[in-house]
């Protein structure tokens, strides 16, 4: 099964989407799915603040993890996965991507009854991971 596959199955299966972006990929950094699942556990759905969308920081944790040297921050590597996330899907805002707010009852039952979470988010893995697997394996992304 591709990472790809196995971020979204993760998540399908009832992890947020930023631990199944980082656990699918924590590994080969030496990190453990049991360490990537707590590490990432409060980051799902835009932290539940209203703030960057789970998929994203899970990715962006993932980008640190492959090209954080030292001091040096890999922020140009996370400008370039937002940009291409929001060329896939316009924002990286939770709310704005999946059009609810989930800190509300409201919000919450929105997602859940109209099946947001396996239509739109399981989608945002999906892409997440996708651009993920081009910049880590693209010897032109450094």
């Amino acid at each position: 099964m591709s990472k790809v596959n196995k971020a979204v199955k993760c998540f399908e299966d009832g992890y947020n989407c930023s631990q199944a972006i980082f656990a699918t990929y924590g590994k080969e950094f030496g990190i453990s799915p049991e360490q990537a699942l707590k590490i990432a556990s409060g980051f799902g759905g835009g932290m539940r603040i209203d703030g960057t969308c789970g998929a994203v920081t899970g990715a962006f944790m993932v980008l640190g993890l492959k090209f954080a040297k030292g001091k040096d921050r890999p922020y140009d590597k996370i400008i370039k996965f937002a940009d291409a996330f929001c060329r896939r899907n316009k924002s990286t805002n939770c709310q704005a991507l999946i059009g609810c707010d989930i800190r509300t009852k409201q919000g919450m039952e929105k997602a859940t009854n109209e099946g947001l979470f396996r239509s739109v988010c399981s989608q945002l893995v999906k892409d997440s991971a996708e651009i993920l697997e081009t910049m880590l394996t693209d010897d032109s992304s450094d």
